[in-house]
């Protein structure tokens, strides 16, 4: 799909009467399990990637809007009660870049209130959450001018020129972005919800996230994504994505568990190992991490719970696991995984049902 074939794109919507008002909406953070590493053009990834939505690590953003005074700038932010300059300018540079689409921003001046449920910058894609809920914050408000419904594929699209990540962030359960060729409608521009190809089990797993770092990464996944330009094993990394890929829809469609922790397994571990061959080289793993990958294993292959881990770019393990092996996992986790966890801190998070508007 090209996007001159994309209808929604040349649909500028106009505003006419402005009133004060306010939008609030949630936006879960996903966790990929084919993972995106390397982009190329305007944000469009180097290789597919299937992610689960989830459900308790979100941003909440407010969104303000008045007609603009005179001298007046387009936004304040805040985040968490607090100005935030570095995000602030990101996200103003967004909405410029984006205000052709929405003309009605020209009129306003935004106050944006935003905060995470979770670790900001510690590799729980805290961009997928806060700019996936920026758009739907900036669709809702064009639905006041337009009285179209939202559509969450032209929300998709605008969440990945804010953060590749955060297109799959506005789908229930499971979405897959970029072009692969078992899937007819799949494309780089947007991603697509997957909750029709998955097996039941997978609509009610169970993300444990345990932080074994809260602090901010000290390579941000854009500069990251980058350094795949060069990195030497780049173009092994997109074949074997796009073969995962194809392997891992199948064991989401089949509900097959073991394949599904193969493959979840071995994506995160060379996700890393790029990070380590990328030039230059860099480590965001901590030895708690290795601690807990090493224990979770060494669990699954005692008791036969399949369990299996996955990161982010960052330190911290998600834990997943299917609904009915719940208890025994917790009880593995309080007992055992929590000693390896910053303060003992982790977070009980699940798939979850994507964006949904706040009552403010």
């Amino acid at each position: 799909m090209q996007e001159s074939e994309i209808k929604w794109l040349k649909e500028a919507v106009h505003a006419t009467t402005i009133i004060d008002g306010s939008i609030s909406w949630q936006s879960p953070s996903n966790i990929a399990l084919v993972k995106y590493w390397g982009k190329h053009g305007n944000q469009l990834p180097n290789n597919p990637s299937i992610s689960f939505t989830l459900s308790e690590s979100r941003t909440e953003t407010s969104i303000h809007y008045s007609m603009r005074k005179k001298g007046e700038g387009l936004l304040s932010f805040k985040f968490d009660s607090r100005p935030n300059e570095t995000f602030g300018r990101k996200i103003e540079q967004f909405l410029l870049k984006i205000k052709s689409f929405f003309p009605f921003l020209d009129q306003l001046h935004l106050k944006i209130e935003s905060r995470n449920t979770f670790p900001h910058s510690s590799g729980i894609a805290s961009s997928a959450s806060a700019m996936s809920a920026l758009v739907m914050g900036i669709l809702d408000l064009e639905q006041k001018f337009s009285h179209q419904p939202i559509d969450l594929m032209k929300a998709s699209w605008f969440s990945r020129l804010a953060s590749g990540s955060a297109s799959r962030s506005v789908f229930p359960y499971a979405a897959l972005w970029g072009k692969t060729a078992v899937v007819k409608e799949s494309n780089d521009h947007f991603a697509i919800p997957l909750q029709s190809h998955v097996h039941p089990v997978f609509a009610y797993y169970y993300d444990s996230i345990l932080i074994t770092d809260a602090a901010e990464k000290t390579v941000s996944s854009r500069a990251g994504h980058a350094l795949m330009d060069q990195n030497p094993y780049a173009r092994a990394r997109y074949q074997t994505a796009n073969n995962n890929t194809v392997e891992l829809l199948t064991a989401l469609q089949k509900g097959d568990l073991e394949q599904f922790i193969q493959i979840t397994e071995s994506e995160a571990l060379q996700l890393h190992a790029l990070m380590m061959s990328s030039k230059p080289a860099y480590l965001l793993m901590k030895p708690n991490s290795l601690n807990l990958i090493n224990a979770i294993r060494n669990f699954r292959q005692i008791t036969k719970i399949p369990i299996c881990f996955t990161l982010d770019a960052g330190p911290n393990i998600h834990l997943l696991y299917p609904e009915n092996e719940r208890e025994k996992v917790l009880d593995y986790i309080q007992n055992e995984l929590i000693h390896w966890c910053q303060n003992g801190k982790w977070i009980d998070d699940k798939v979850g049902e994507g964006p949904s508007p706040l009552q403010l």
